[in-house]
């Protein structure tokens, strides 16, 4: 292609025409160019459609003759990429529309190597697709995922990858940015917790309602976006590197479930006590218009409702669970909450059985459906996994439970006639209708308190119902089964560090596996370790003194310097090894025939 660089200026002649790149100015006396006056343009013959004129394209306002000459070659090379002929017209307009867009706006031009690889595989060059416009055609092309995924996915992007990332063109991702998005939330997060730590109600007020994004949500906000990106890398080829990948974020770990032993227990009633002292101060300082102690016993009672528990995973005796059962046996609900504390079904999978899936016959529970709940909307959805699809075998007493359950219903329904509802749930309303989850989470809440017990999520009775299973010592794969986990990996990082009690046994058997001989109780100065039967022990003459002696005192009379190197030459053999000394210090010295 043909073109060049050239100098010139706004300089005017005595008619008011300019001078161009006639100015006198522009060259010194000897020739050269004068670098403080007028300013570089290039000029390049650029190709539209096969066989039409060439176009010709100028543009200026550069500081020096390299940053011109740079931006002709550049524009040279784009021009370069489209295949020869009417095949490689259009991608030719596409560039130069690109290019001209900008110069005109001062910005990169077009990258060579990128615009390279759009032509090879067939998309637009002058592509300027976001990350925002990307996210939502990805979306919208998920036409298999479940509902409640599908809103999982337009939050992150609503509150977070939109807002931080969705103004950037998609080719120009980087980790920096990603990186910078995640440190946006953790200073969100840090403003959050201080706002809720003040005394000053207006910011308190400020964050009401408002959630800190923990390291298993921003966890999944990531695998939304890589998810998306992938998407873009395989199908598309809009991109060929998924920065998402590289980022690095808290590890978002399931929290260990804890087991209300009597010491929490304890612990969560004096935290109770100082709560609702809290609260008559409150009300006292209210009365007297106290803002500042409005505000400070304001912060404490949240303080004390976040540290009421030890885990955000709570679970219950079996002792604890039987005294909320009795508690609320003549409720409504009672059957659903028995058979979610017995064979841990989900709260969805148990609002949404139904009477086809019991085989009252063979006494199990087929798990078929759930009823899933997408903002305050419910609708009946297939298990959460696969292995949630599953058979749940019942118990004598959980089938009579069923058994007098469905002949207070039949009476309901015969009460109700012909304005009874059909859901074909096992749980239900009077009128037949079918329980919303959200109804029958806020009933257990209100009857746990009402009960006096510490406080436990329904969630947490299916744990309790596992933890119930482990203590019985049923095989871990069984309890897999039975809560529906997709591997044991889950149910045994869960669970089998919860119950005090199987951790005891488990030390007790451990210990049992080590014969001993020992007398334990006895007082032979060893301050509690048992003693043990020694052979005959040798007199031993007290050494004679020696002058200028650099220590003056010592260990008693026959004992081995326990230096470690002080070595000696006799190899010992096990099978000549009559007997052991047990030292205060703990060492083991053997006794060795002359």
């Amino acid at each position: 292609m043909n073109g060049s660089t050239y100098k010139r200026c706004r300089c005017r002649n005595a008619t008011g025409r300019e001078f161009g790149a006639g100015c006198p100015s522009l060259h010194r006396k000897d020739g050269t160019w004068n670098p403080r006056h007028g300013q570089w343009y290039f000029r390049l013959d650029v190709p539209t459609v096969h066989g039409a004129p060439r176009k010709v394209m100028k543009r200026g306002g550069y500081a020096t003759q390299a940053e011109a000459e740079g931006l002709r070659q550049k524009i040279d090379q784009l021009l370069a990429i489209p295949e020869p002929g009417p095949g490689g017209d259009q991608a030719r307009r596409d560039l130069l529309t690109a290019i001209e867009k900008a110069l005109k706006a001062r910005t990169d031009l077009p990258d060579n190597d990128e615009m390279r690889r759009r032509y090879a595989t067939g998309q637009a060059i002058d592509a300027t697709m976001t990350v925002g416009q990307w996210l939502d055609e990805w979306l919208a092309g998920r036409r298999k995922i479940r509902k409640s995924t599908r809103r999982s996915y337009e939050a992150h992007i609503r509150l977070y990858l939109r807002p931080h990332l969705g103004h950037l063109p998609i080719d120009r991702l980087r980790l920096v940015h990603i990186a910078a998005m995640f440190d946006a939330i953790d200073a969100d997060n840090e403003y959050i917790r201080a706002a809720r730590g003040s005394g000053d109600a207006k910011q308190r007020a400020a964050v009401k309602g408002r959630r800190i994004v923990s390291p298993a949500t921003k966890q999944r906000i990531r695998a939304t976006l890589r998810a998306a990106l992938n998407r873009a890398i395989k199908q598309e080829q809009v991109i060929t590197v998924n920065h998402a990948a590289f980022v690095e974020l808290e590890s978002g770990k399931r929290p260990k479930a804890k087991m209300w032993t009597d010491e929490h227990v304890a612990a969560w009633r004096e935290n109770r006590a100082r709560r609702d002292a809290a609260v008559a101060e409150l009300d006292a300082a209210r009365e007297c218009g106290d803002e500042a102690a409005v505000a400070r016993l304001t912060a404490e009672i949240d303080d004390l409702d976040d540290t009421e528990r030890p885990s955000p995973v709570m679970v219950w005796t079996p002792e604890q669970t039987g005294l909320f059962l009795d508690f609320i046996s003549d409720d409504r609900l009672y059957p659903l909450y028995h058979v979610i504390a017995y064979r841990g079904p989900r709260r969805g999978e148990a609002c949404g059985v139904r009477w086809t899936d019991l085989n009252r016959a063979a006494g199990h529970l087929t798990i078929a459906e759930q009823l899933v709940q997408l903002g305050w909307a419910v609708e009946a959805g297939e298990p959460k996994s696969d292995a949630g699809g599953r058979v749940i075998a019942l118990d004598k007493l959980t089938l009579t439970v069923l058994d007098a359950w469905r002949k207070r219903q039949i009476a309901e329904r015969l009460a109700w006639g012909s304005a009874w509802i059909n859901s074909g749930r096992i749980f239900t309303h009077a009128d037949g209708s079918q329980w919303h989850p959200a109804e029958v989470t806020k009933h257990f809440n209100d009857l746990v308190a009402a009960a006096g017990l510490p406080p436990i999520r329904l969630h947490d009775l299916r744990h309790g119902a596992a933890t119930m299973a482990l203590e019985a010592e049923v095989d871990i794969k069984v309890v897999q089964e039975l809560l529906g986990h997709s591997t044991s990996v889950l149910t045994r990082d869960t669970y089998t560090s919860v119950s005090p009690r199987l951790a005891r046994e488990a030390a007790e058997r451990t210990a049992a596996m080590v014969p001993r001989t020992a007398r334990h109780g006895d007082a032979t100065g060893t301050d509690g370790l048992p003693s043990v039967s020694q052979g005959p022990e040798k007199p031993t003459s007290a050494p004679p003194q020696r002058k200028n002696a650099q220590v003056s005192t010592g260990a008693p009379p026959g004992t081995r310097t326990p230096n470690p190197r002080i070595k000696s030459r006799v190899r010992i053999f096990w099978g000549e090894l009559d007997a052991f000394r047990v030292r205060r210090v703990g060492l083991l010295v053997p006794e060795m025939s002359g």
